[in-house]
């Protein structure tokens, strides 16, 4: 069936129709925070940003928290130098400056071309989009298979090392050309193949510090679309390098795979379209394998993995993405083989070119759809990865707020903000003070989307886990909400907290209020949780939701 192509697709992205430099000042310039004209003016290096009092020690939990500014990215993105994606890096980058983003990693498929080939010449066009982007923190990375699981996103700063890092990385450690895939529980190599993953992170976190890399992250990507991430093999992840192995997406990429008229009637948003097999965990539930409200289940859910995994008083951060291939009614097609070359001896697909006819995808261009902004003080490479690995970090769908700034405030003028920890003494008064940034301009579907609710959803901490497979957090509930429909401009709640008892973790969530109900646990859990939609009717700019790390409270005499 034939569809006109919407406005919101934007076929027409390649660099020669956008304006990146205008653009980028336009955004930034309306965009809420700290930098406002003066960062859209300034030319980099910008100069550093003043922490409050107290801000450098906030994460380890003292004083009072920093001024944040958020910068928007996303940390997974695919170009030709992928078997199974279509566009160049200049279509890519200018699409990321065009829908607003500050930063952004290229993640290519590992496979013998991409190792052998593609790393290299990949990085020549990284050097070359870096120049003609100056005003965008463009990072090399690369998708990894973990062995016996899914597949993570690993990257570094720039710099001397940052191609052999991923090569040799790639070589020694995928699980793709290792042939080390195997990870149903009764598996003979299921065992070697969980080793190798937990050997990787060591490796990289010796990378870091014997300083062949400035830094290395490594974020674990669509977690829950196959099930075969189990809940023991994430913590042995994180406890394994847990500077280098920070958390996992939120919610996946293809969050455009489930429009109704453009895909066939199965499809669920970020193409968990899977059923359990003989690799998945046999724990999870079979609702585990699809998205609600566009978000993976082990975030979606109250008191669910990521819930039980911050329980341990244990960061674990989430992001959001486009991991973009082919986006949804585009008109660009890959060009032909010239004769006698393929991917495996050229390390790249033939560019793509225009046909003017759209094209079947489930993608949305980087930043067009999902956003991650990450509060840092210093505007940076370096930075951005530390307020990643911080924890300061929250994660919207639909462009469904302009910004958000969370922070725990005691009596005794200490506070924390997201990834941080406050240190309250026992039965100190805690307040919880959320400013929102309303929406202010029209997203790319052409709506003002309106916010409508704020939730608090609250933990206790017990400690590590007895059960390293275990998926509950049982003392995890949603606390409170707060009604904010029609609200615009920047406003802030005051919601009082209780008084410091046990150590425990605040998160928010919020939605635009169009599709929620019973949580996966129960309405005496979550009573208006985001909920999966009917396969083949997931218009995701009609259940858009936004999610935020946490911000822990320890208690001290």
């Amino acid at each position: 069936m034939s569809h006109p192509v919407p406005e919101w697709a934007d076929p027409q992205v390649p660099a020669e129709s956008l304006d990146p430099q205008g653009l980028s000042r336009r955004g930034l310039m309306r965009r809420a925070g700290l930098f406002g004209a003066a960062f859209a003016a300034a030319s980099l290096p910008l100069p550093a940003l003043a922490d409050s009092p107290g801000g450098r020690s906030q994460g380890h939990g003292h004083g009072r928290a920093p001024d944040l500014v958020y910068l928007v990215g996303d940390h997974h993105n695919h170009s030709v130098y992928s078997h199974d994606a279509k566009y160049t890096f200049s279509q890519l980058a200018s699409a990321g400056q065009k829908f607003g983003l500050d930063w952004m990693v290229f993640t290519e498929h590992s496979n013998i071309g991409h190792a052998e080939l593609g790393a290299a010449q990949e990085h020549r066009e990284i050097l070359k989009a870096r120049a003609d982007n100056k005003r965008m923190l463009i990072f090399q990375g690369l998708e990894w298979y973990i062995p016996g699981a899914e597949h993570c996103t690993v990257f570094s700063p720039p710099g001397r090392h940052e191609v052999d890092l991923l090569t040799r990385f790639e070589e020694a450690f995928d699980g793709k050309l290792l042939g080390y895939t195997a990870g149903a529980p009764t598996h003979p190599d299921t065992p070697r193949n969980e080793a190798h993953a937990v050997k990787a992170l060591k490796w990289l976190a010796e990378q870091r510090r014997t300083r062949y890399v400035d830094d290395v992250l490594v974020l674990a990507n669509h977690p829950m679309r196959l099930g075969i991430d189990s809940p023991h093999e994430m913590r042995g992840w994180r406890d394994a390098a847990p500077e280098i192995m920070i958390g996992m997406e939120g919610a996946p990429g293809a969050q455009a795979g489930a429009i109704p008229g453009w895909h066939p009637d199965t499809n669920i948003r970020g193409e968990y379209t899977n059923s359990p097999s003989a690799d998945s965990w046999p724990g999870y539930p079979r609702e585990a394998y699809v998205t609600y409200g566009g978000f993976d289940w082990a975030t979606a859910t109250v008191g669910g993995l990521w819930d039980a995994m911050l329980a341990e008083g244990k960061l674990f951060t989430i992001t959001s993405n486009s991991d973009v291939h082919r986006v949804a009614q585009d008109t660009w097609v890959n060009g032909a083989w010239p004769p006698g070359q393929n991917f495996d001896n050229t390390g790249h697909v033939p560019d793509p070119y225009n046909s003017t006819e759209p094209q079947p995808g489930g993608d949305f261009w980087p930043g067009q759809f999902s956003r991650t902004h990450v509060g840092v003080t210093r505007y940076g490479y370096r930075q951005v990865m530390e307020g990643l690995r911080a924890g300061r970090v929250w994660v919207d769908h639909g462009h469904l707020i302009d910004g958000i700034d969370v922070k725990v405030r005691g009596e005794h003028g200490n506070s924390a903000t997201l990834g941080g920890r406050l240190r309250a003494r026992r039965g100190e008064k805690l307040t919880l003070t959320v400013t929102v940034t309303a929406a202010s301009r029209r997203n790319p579907y052409g709506v003002l989307p309106s916010l409508e609710h704020v939730d608090v959803i609250r933990g206790a901490v017990r400690g590590p886990a007895a059960d390293r497979d275990e998926w509950h957090a049982p003392d995890t509930r949603l606390a409170h909400t707060a009604d904010v429909a029609g609200r615009r401009g920047t406003y802030t709640l005051s919601i009082p907290v209780g008084r410091a008892d046990e150590p425990f973790y605040l998160r928010l969530r919020g939605s635009d209020g169009k599709r929620h109900g019973k949580g996966f646990l129960g309405a005496s859990v979550d009573p208006h949780g985001p909920l999966p939609h009917e396969p083949g009717k997931g218009n995701p700019w009609l259940d858009t939701w936004f999610y935020t790390n946490p911000v822990f409270v320890d208690i001290v005499r």
